[in-house]
């Protein structure tokens, strides 16, 4: 094991950050509206007495991006993750499918699927990882059929009390970066660098969100309203959930 220098972790957070906002940005330039409109429920939208199409397209395109931000930044910080481990405890990229992470500690490998947040996953999904931990290990020991595994699932924020989920580990926030990096501070050292020219890179995001809020505003009126200006519902929901014509 080797001590984290904090300046490595900085230098690659400075480094590496503006690959996230570039990424915030394309996903913008690659939106369709009809793509969009097709994803949101617009019987929402009338029961909430939605009246304008910046409303609407607001609506869509805000829901967009939460939703894509957080796994955009979620792989990001996987990223992250993977370069300290690397420097603590020469960790690596896994080659085994679905499996983000690979070191050994103290006589064990571990095997890591790295998540953004604890509350990710259904039932189904938290099965389909448990098989993947199962195939791993699997995996692993078709060489070295004594090598001693332990599945952790990872997450990059969040708490959790109850860590020993039979099949695996899950560690949280301070918990996972902790484990590793051997240092249970690193929590909170990664928070200053990440806002490294944060502001001026949200500048140019903002830029591009105007623009397709207006682009999308313009889109939608010239075709869901009505010559007075009033939004036609049901052109709106036959294009939304009407079946399509053969």
């Amino acid at each position: 094991m080797k001590q984290l220098n904090i300046k490595d972790v900085t230098q690659y957070v400075e480094a590496n950050i503006g690959i996230f906002h570039e990424k915030r940005i394309k996903s913008l330039d690659n939106l369709k509206l009809d793509k969009v409109l097709k994803r949101k429920n617009p019987y929402l939208f009338k029961a909430k007495h939605t009246t304008t199409s910046e409303q609407i397209i607001r609506g869509i395109v805000d829901a967009h991006i939460s939703s894509n931000e957080e796994t955009i930044f979620g792989d990001w910080l996987e990223g992250l993750a993977i370069f300290i481990n690397e420097k603590v405890y020469n960790g690596r990229k896994s080659g085994i499918p679905n499996i983000d992470l690979e070191f050994d500690k103290d006589g064990v490998r571990y095997i890591i699927t790295i998540k953004s947040g604890p509350n990710w996953g259904n039932s189904s999904q938290i099965a389909k990882m448990i098989s993947d931990f199962k195939t791993a290990k699997k995996t692993l020991r078709t060489s070295n059929s004594l090598l001693n595994i332990t599945a952790i699932n990872g997450c990059c924020y969040g708490i959790d009390n109850n860590p020993d989920k039979g099949d695996y580990f899950k560690y949280c926030g301070q918990e996972f970066w902790s484990f590793i990096s051997s240092n249970e501070n690193l929590y909170i050292d990664i928070i200053e660098p990440l806002g490294n020219k944060a502001r001026e890179q949200n500048e140019e995001f903002q830029k591009s969100y105007s623009q397709m809020i207006n682009k999308f505003t313009k889109e939608f009126s010239n075709i869901y309203c009505n010559d007075n200006g009033e939004i036609n519902w049901e052109k709106l929901v036959r294009f939304n959930s009407g079946i399509a014509k053969k």
